[in-house]
């Protein structure tokens, strides 16, 4: 019996524009990215009968066609840019132009040996709406640090009146973000768990749920390599260089980090005990928070997992570096 090939296509997105190639032919499309344009490239993807298509993510401009492509049941691989240059780099491949990208997205496609099931489709407005919240926040930072280099009173009220007024908006949208959430029973819980969990307040909790959807079904390294909190080594021959935490969820690990902070001092017994240990070790005040902050989504991974609210003292598979799943 022959074997059955799936055929792959790969997408260049554009802000106006896609293009489109097959993998292992020369068949190319180039279409508008707009609803007109979605619809011509779903009829030419069935007519060549490709079933898998890879698209690099591009600013949010590849979002509306991922999501009807996976409306109307592709399986879609959305991958970062890095993930494709290191793959044209692989292959020694420096030409480039939007169809030269497409061919490539396309091979790159056809290489992936993992599938991951496509995301909750309800979380992309609601990581919409966190983005928000995150980028008022940093304009509230923005505001302090100018009202702290500012010496005038009038002008130092001007910067006042911003973050108060800011401050108030970033609460409105919080508490509008998580009453939606909370439209939705599972999501519900899956919230309450999160922040059942010592120093993980309602912000934390609300970008674990929307920026880890896998929260719960990981093991403590996968979790922590996905929020970019990941130790690394950095050894090579008789060198022996310092570990460091490299990619990554940004906004995730932005917002663990930032939660780690009062949670290590404060609100997390375990997480005030482990910041302790490690100063007395000799770590420096960023590299114990960055500790704590993995472990603290090392504690809401096995909460979730396990579906009960977390307790006082550690959850066993934590302590011993069990998976959720063990």
């Amino acid at each position: 019996m022959a074997k059955r090939t799936t055929i792959c296509a790969g997408i260049d997105t554009g802000k106006r524009k896609l293009d489109v190639a097959i993998d292992g032919n020369s068949l190319q499309l180039q279409v508008e990215n707009t609803a007109e344009g979605h619809k011509a490239l779903l009829e030419w993807l069935r007519r060549h009968k490709v079933k898998r298509i890879g698209i690099e993510a591009s600013g949010g401009y590849e979002l509306p066609v991922v999501s009807e492509l996976r409306r109307k049941r592709f399986v879609v691989v959305v991958f970062q840019p890095a993930q494709v240059r290191a793959y044209a780099k692989f292959h020694l491949q420096r030409a480039k132009n939007d169809k030269i990208d497409a061919a490539l997205i396309a091979a790159c496609t056809a290489a992936v040996k993992k599938i991951h099931a496509a995301p909750d489709p309800r979380l992309q407005p609601f990581a919409e709406h966190l983005t928000l919240i995150e980028q008022i926040g940093e304009d509230i930072t923005l505001y302090k640090n100018r009202l702290e280099a500012c010496r005038d009173p009038r002008i130092q009220k001007v910067w006042k009146d911003e973050i108060a007024r800011l401050a108030k908006r970033e609460r409105v949208e919080l508490k509008a973000l998580v009453a939606a959430i909370r439209e939705h029973r599972d999501l519900a819980q899956r919230l309450d768990l999160i922040y059942s969990v010592g120093g993980a307040g309602m912000p934390t909790a609300v970008a674990v749920l929307i920026r880890m959807p896998e929260i719960g079904q990981l093991s403590r390294e996968q979790a922590a390599a996905l929020a970019g909190l990941a130790p690394y080594d950095d050894d090579s021959g008789e060198h022996s260089g310092a570990r460091h935490v490299d990619g990554g969820r940004k906004r995730l690990r932005r917002a663990l980090y930032t939660a780690a902070l009062p949670a290590s001092f404060r609100w997390n017994p375990q997480l005030i005990a482990l910041y302790s240990r490690l100063r007395a070790a000799g770590k420096e005040h960023k590299q114990a928070l960055i500790a704590c902050a993995r472990k603290l989504l090392i504690f809401i991974n096995t909460v979730v997992a396990r579906g009960t609210p977390w307790q006082d003292q550690p959850p066993l598979a934590a302590t011993m570096g069990a998976s959720p799943a063990s």
